[in-house]
């Protein structure tokens, strides 16, 4: 007789906003959605509490993290970088929280995807830097959303963003190119060391970065759980994050299980 697997237990970042003036920990519900219905697993808040929060004993538990996106933006003075422009909002809390949280994610090789902000705090956790106005610079086109158009139009397809060849996002989507949405306004600029471009939009932009040998870490600049059910790249991707996450569990719990492979957890 087989035995039913668990689902594996997903831990997802929250950003700390005030609301009537108490401090609340929050994350969009799409993200909670794609983790639960999109990688079969549990999704669990993650509050930012800064060093109050326990990192190890929460990564004891957890078999995957999934960076979240925010209308808030890393701290520059994480990175060296120059001061932030007039009315940059920020979450201090949230910064304290996920750099150290992704550090000692990877140290465990608990698989990571992160996206948007996610991405960025990824790349910023291993050292490399973030532009603040990408818009501002010559060559770069306006990668931000107008947040009074529907939300069917802030995250609808934008721009194509060219698949590095040979690449693990080129063998999950099938092809060179695929179309994505767009609603940020910083981006990567260094590259953080041990992190591979994984795809770039037409000015050039870092799109997606994967961590060089993690069995899976990978970034993503767009939005994917926007109704990740209804896009074929967006389904394989959380497929194979959730293929990632239980077979770790599999790997601690003593099972044996070998990393999966790309295609693992989507069905034909």
């Amino acid at each position: 007789m087989s035995v039913a697997v668990p689902r594996p237990l997903i831990g997802l970042t929250c950003c700390r906003s005030t609301l009537k003036q108490s401090p609340f920990h929050i994350t969009g519900e799409k993200y909670i959605t794609a983790v639960l219905d999109g990688a079969q697993a549990l999704p669990l808040l993650i509050p930012a509490l800064g060093d109050a929060l326990p990192i190890d004993d929460l990564l004891d538990r957890l078999d995957g993290l999934l960076l979240t996106g925010s209308p808030s933006n890393v701290e520059p003075h994480h990175y060296d970088g120059p001061p932030p422009p007039e009315g940059n909002p920020t979450d201090p809390a949230r910064d304290a929280t996920t750099l150290p949280l992704i550090r000692r994610a990877i140290a465990r090789g608990l698989p990571v995807l992160g996206i948007c902000r996610g991405m960025q705090e990824l790349n910023v956790a291993l050292d490399g830097t973030l532009l603040q106005e990408v818009h501002k610079l010559a060559g770069r086109q306006d990668h931000r959303s107008n947040p009074a158009d529907p939300l069917e139009r802030q995250y609808g397809p934008v721009h194509p963003i060219a698949l590095s060849a040979g690449g693990w996002l080129h063998d999950l989507a099938g092809s060179g190119e695929v179309l994505v949405n767009s609603l940020h306004g910083q981006g990567i600029d260094r590259v953080a060391p041990g992190l591979g471009i994984e795809a770039v939009a037409p000015d050039g932009q870092v799109e997606a970065v994967r961590l060089k040998g993690a069995d899976f870490c990978i970034g993503v600049q767009w939005h994917p759980e926007y109704r990740f059910a209804d896009n074929p790249v967006s389904q394989r991707l959380f497929a194979a994050f959730g293929a990632a996450c239980r077979a770790f569990a599999a790997r601690r719990a003593g099972l044996g299980a070998a990393a999966p492979s790309i295609g693992a957890g989507i069905a034909a």
